[in-house]
């Protein structure tokens, strides 16, 4: 369910969006914990409804998994917003891309369930990546213009080597329990 409640035109009510989310944060915890394949009775628990409403909010696990992967980048795109209102620009780009290696490592765990989507990740990807790179461009632009950066910092590559980097510390049979240590010396350079 989108801001607008079932394409009525009219938005959610307040407990049906708190519902919402609920559920999405105890989704993205199982999700997280124990895979795209956790319980969605025990998400539903956790979130403290039943789980006829999970399946009003999520008619499927394909649903809800989408929507804890684009509920988690328009978080990241908003933590860009805030933490530039709060910190000096530099600061702001250093704690964004330490909370983009939790982001990252996070869909790489949900990657074999958001391939195995109907359709593939491509259209996931196309709606969710801008806001991602925007976060970006704006972080570095700001601490380019304020001097706390080089100025031929570009973003995408700096996107790119962020992604590459922490992806590389993943591996195919698990998590490397040492990636975030990895991805985290990278980001404190």
């Amino acid at each position: 369910m989108s801001a607008r409640q079932f394409g009525s035109g009219r938005k959610p009510r307040a407990d049906a969006q708190r519902n919402r989310e609920r559920l999405l944060e105890a989704a993205k915890a199982a999700f997280t914990a124990e895979g795209t394949e956790a319980s969605l009775e025990e998400i539903a628990r956790r979130a403290g409804v039943g789980i006829g409403t999970l399946y009003r909010h999520f008619p499927t696990r394909d649903a809800m998994v989408a929507a804890v992967y684009r509920n988690e980048v328009e978080q990241l795109g908003a933590a860009a917003e805030r933490l530039l209102a709060t910190l000096p620009p530099g600061e702001a780009l250093h704690r964004w891309m330490r909370l983009a290696v939790d982001y990252i490592a996070t869909k790489k765990l949900m990657a074999s369930a958001l391939n195995a989507m109907v359709g593939g990740t491509a259209a996931l990807y196309a709606t969710s990546a801008p806001r991602f790179t925007e976060a970006m461009k704006l972080l570095v632009e700001r601490a380019k213009a304020s001097g706390d950066i080089r100025a031929d910092v570009d973003s995408d590559d700096l996107l790119r080597a962020l992604v590459g980097f922490t992806y590389a510390t993943l591996n195919p049979g698990g998590v490397d329990p040492d990636w975030r240590d990895s991805a985290l010396r990278l980001v404190d350079v």
